[in-house]
């Protein structure tokens, strides 16, 4: 079996972190979120993976290379324009061939991986396996309307769902999909929709199943799914301090906090876990880090609060201030204006960007 990974689009939702790069390579606990997907891949026992690229594909190529540094061999396939993604399954057919194969939509987070997936679909020797899970907003999503446990049909972005059960952005597929794709017309959004294909197998009496996940799922499309995305991760975060990191004696470390190599506190720095710090940060004096803020590598921070953020490498923030639920773009400077002490402020700031606040 071999895997499917998408990373194009343009990512219009995350705009202005997406304006200089590509959204899959955003970071959730410091870590690209494209690269949850291909582990889950890797996990699953899948080693040939096909990477679509879309317009922005900056950063993609040069992080995972020939895929042999993550022992798998991977391909890319281009998609200058986001049709759909049907039409990225038709893009690949020639290097899927006839191989079942599984299509990981590259913006999703889920805990469980795709292994079960891959197990329901081959136990029950079925022609496509969709992954579901309940939405409070299901007009967001492709959505499947079930009848006693049967998929019925599939809608692309409801005006008005009739479940609320959400693809959640992967699929097992056989080789009968690229038939189905060839007979399916682009939708109102000129795009050849996955929905469309899946409810003509559906037509032509193909075994079609849903299987709901287990654990969490997050889709990442907007600014503050990244952050819930980072919580989640972060829940999980085991604590570690390096050997070499270099921590003053006025610091105070509770909970789970995992520091990256070379890091080092100034002064009196409080860190509240869960929380993850990048390699060869240089933290305070006068810094409190609260939960679920992942920060990373060569930043540096004095004289603030930050809490439930991400701050991309190589920024600086020197700021009397208070900073929530934020996104800081990689290598962005953040300076305090007149010395005074609002309660806090919510940021979203694009890479390489200036903020007086």
């Amino acid at each position: 079996m071999k895997g499917l990974l998408l990373a194009g689009g343009h990512g219009t939702r995350l705009r202005p972190l997406t304006f200089t790069g590509n959204k899959h390579l955003l970071p959730i606990a410091n870590k690209p979120m494209l690269l949850y997907g291909l582990e889950h891949l890797k996990n699953a026992g899948i080693k040939e993976v096909g990477v679509i690229l879309g317009p922005i594909s900056e950063g993609v190529v040069e992080m995972l290379g020939d895929g042999s540094k993550f022992g798998m061999s991977l391909s890319y396939i281009n998609q200058p324009d986001p049709k759909g993604l049907a039409h990225a399954v038709q893009i690949s057919e020639n290097y899927l061939g006839g191989d079942p194969f599984v299509m990981y939509l590259g913006d999703n987070l889920l805990k469980q991986g795709v292994s079960d997936f891959i197990r329901t679909f081959e136990e029950k020797k079925l022609n496509c396996l969709v992954g579901v899970c309940p939405v409070k907003d299901p007009s967001r999503f492709g959505i499947a309307e079930m009848d006693n446990g049967k998929i019925v049909r599939l809608v692309e972005k409801p005006k008005e769902p009739k479940s609320n059960l959400a693809l959640i952005g992967v699929y097992v597929f056989d080789s009968t999909i690229f038939d189905a794709v060839k007979k399916i017309k682009p939708s109102w959004r000129n795009e050849l929709e996955i929905t469309d294909a899946i409810q003509t197998l559906l037509l032509e009496g193909r075994r079609v199943e849903a299987q709901r996940v287990s654990g969490w799922w997050k889709d990442t499309g907007k600014p503050e799914d990244l952050l819930e995305a980072n919580q989640l991760i972060l829940s999980d975060l085991k604590a570690s301090v390096p050997e070499d990191a270099s921590l003053s004696t006025e610091t105070t470390i509770t909970g789970a906090v995992q520091l990256g190599a070379g890091s080092k506190t100034i002064g009196e720095v409080n860190i509240r876990g869960p929380v993850i710090i990048g390699n060869n940060c240089v933290l305070g004096p006068d810094v409190y880090i609260g939960p679920y803020t992942s920060i990373g590598d060569d930043c540096v921070l004095n004289k603030v609060e930050i809490e439930n953020s991400i701050v991309m490498r190589g920024s600086r923030i020197q700021s009397n201030q208070r900073i929530v639920d934020s996104l800081i773009g990689s290598y962005s400077t953040i300076v305090d204006a007149n010395g005074s002490l609002p309660r806090g402020y919510k940021l979203i700031i694009g890479e390489r960007s200036f903020a007086q606040i």
